[in-house]
């Protein structure tokens, strides 16, 4: 099976799952994720120092892993940039030593992927850059099921940041 085609047939699986909890809590999906994304959002302003309300998550996956970018939605907004660029640099050095303790704090340690790039963290390399609106943290690695992970674990934030991310 292709890696497109896990990564289609996880997504349905995790969807399928998703609506089932739902409906057995006779929720529609609307109140649920926004509970989710609230709580998310809450526990993301006591780890990440910039405004969510004022920035962006992209995650872009790659053949080769993640490409993880949160640009500043107001370029003029200097003090927002400086505090993305600090924040993602010192995550940077986290992952690079294995530490993925702010987003288990943020998403929960049950986060798709979490566990995976926590097990494998040393065979991923790790690159920070700024950019012109914000900076890019870029993950790499040659192990087929750590790129997964990293799929796995981009999209979870997607879903959890809800109009604060997306893909790029």
């Amino acid at each position: 099976m292709s890696r497109d085609a896990r990564r289609s047939a996880v997504a349905a699986a995790a969807a399928l799952a998703l609506a089932s909890s739902l409906a057995a809590c006779g929720d529609d999906g609307g109140s649920a994720r926004t509970d989710r994304q609230a709580e998310v959002a809450e526990r993301g302003a006591e780890v990440m120092p910039f405004d969510l309300e004022a920035t962006t998550h992209r995650f872009d996956p790659m053949d080769d892993g993640l490409v993880q970018t949160v640009v500043v939605d107001d370029p003029g907004d200097t003090d927002q940039l400086a505090l993305v660029r600090e924040h993602l640099a010192d995550e940077a050095e986290r992952f690079t030593a294995g530490d993925f303790g702010d987003p288990a704090t943020i998403h929960g340690t049950d986060m798709p992927g979490l566990a995976e790039l926590e097990a494998g963290g040393g065979a991923i390399d790790v690159a920070y850059e700024d950019v012109p609106d914000g900076a890019r943290i870029t993950y790499t690695t040659t192990d087929p099921a750590l790129v997964e992970a990293l799929h796995d674990w981009g999209e979870a934030q997607v879903m959890d940041h809800g109009d604060h991310a997306e893909h790029g």
